[in-house]
């Protein structure tokens, strides 16, 4: 020990600035050790859990998919989406900013186990600070993988500077082939936009790019097989999804929806389905292959087919409230809380607190269900 007047230890050299790491533990599944079969139930039984470290639900849910809305706005105007005329915008001070959406997810990944960030909007591609988000996001420790969904116009400009920063891959929503019916359909003749964006981020390397497709009775349900020969040719992989009753008019009528069973059907007429031997896990998509493989295509039947048993996905809204289903009735606000300083860890117990409240399904089968008031291009797709 030194001894009274002996010179002071010397301080330790100054350490090089370095970003915050934030490393997680993997969160598992006490009530699924192994990854569900084809045949998964539809609901959940509530059940005993401990203190939650990351998403969990009380019926033992993990959400580890986050889906990111920045915008409420879209240069389309989808006849099952919403009027001509447009809707009542988000004011401008209600939306997050580019700094507090990377600080959310960053709590989402950093702490709350989150392993997979998708951006949607609305349109996303029309949110300025896009490329910026997308960067940030990547540079998280651990790193998630980052995906987009858009209608595509102006993804062949944008695609290069999205790749460059960090963005994996992206989803295009495409319902037809056909200019005439696609004017009709979106009341926009930008049919040429969109697949220009779809060629632009398959030569960006945003791959797979998938393709969403909503079929509707009366209306494009002939051309299943057509866009399975486009996305079969451009070396796309196909998704078709169950029209789901989020439009803003409240129009939707399950009689003229096109059902899984239906799309299968029309598809089979043309080619042969096998099913798809990889484990399907989360995913929301049932895939087959095509001819032997190993293209495939997959149907997401969310009203026929509901997979609410085994959902992963939790969803921040343009204005920074959490939904824990497309259909919820409820929201949880996180961006009262962060402007009011609350700190992340903070941020995160609400976050806990409000996936525990998430229910076992959808209940669109309910006699009692009700359309959520808000549309899809307000919720994030």
């Amino acid at each position: 020990m030194a001894g009274p007047g002996a010179a002071a230890p010397a301080a330790p050299a100054a350490r090089a600035h370095r970003a915050p790491r934030c490393r997680v533990p993997r969160f598992g599944n006490p009530q699924r050790p192994g990854r569900p079969e084809r045949g998964r139930s539809r609901y959940r039984r509530p059940v005993s859990l401990p203190p939650p470290t990351g998403l969990v639900d009380r019926y033992g849910r993990v959400a580890r998919d986050l889906r990111v809305s920045l915008t409420d706005k879209c240069n389309l105007r989808c006849t099952y989406c919403m009027p001509a005329e447009g809707l009542p915008w988000l004011a401008g001070p209600h939306l997050l900013t580019d700094d507090e959406v990377v600080r959310l997810i960053r709590v989402a990944v950093c702490r709350l186990g989150v392993d997979e960030v998708r951006f949607t909007g609305g349109e996303p591609l029309i949110r300025p600070g896009l490329v910026g988000i997308v960067e940030a996001v990547a540079a998280l420790d651990p790193r998630p993988r980052i995906s987009l969904t858009t209608n595509g116009i102006g993804l062949d400009r944008l695609a290069p500077a999205l790749r460059a920063a960090g963005l994996d891959r992206v989803n295009v929503s495409l319902d037809t082939l056909d200019r005439e019916r696609f004017t009709r359909l979106t009341r926009r003749d930008r049919l040429a936009d969109v697949l220009a964006g779809l060629a632009g981020a398959a030569t960006a390397g945003l791959t797979p790019v998938k393709i969403n497709a909503v079929l509707m009775r009366g209306v494009n349900e002939d051309e299943a097989p057509t866009l399975l020969r486009f996305a079969l040719d451009h070396g796309y992989e196909l998704r078709f999804i169950e029209q789901m009753p989020l439009d803003a008019q409240h129009g939707w009528d399950r009689a003229a929806m096109v059902t899984a069973d239906e799309i299968l059907a029309a598809l089979r007429a043309a080619y042969d389905l096998s099913p798809d031997p990889t484990e399907r896990g989360t995913a929301p998509a049932e895939t087959w292959l095509v001819d032997g493989g190993p293209a495939r295509v997959g149907v997401i039947g969310t009203v026929t087919r509901p997979f609410c048993g085994d959902c992963d996905r939790t969803r921040l809204t343009a204005d920074g409230q959490i939904r824990n289903c497309l259909f919820a009735t409820e929201e949880s606000d996180l961006r009262g809380a962060l402007r009011a300083g609350a700190d992340d860890e903070e941020l995160a117990r609400r976050w806990r607190a409000a996936t525990l409240g998430k229910r076992a399904g959808h209940g669109i089968d309910d006699p009692s269900f009700l359309q959520p008031t808000r549309p899809m291009s307000a919720i994030g797709g």
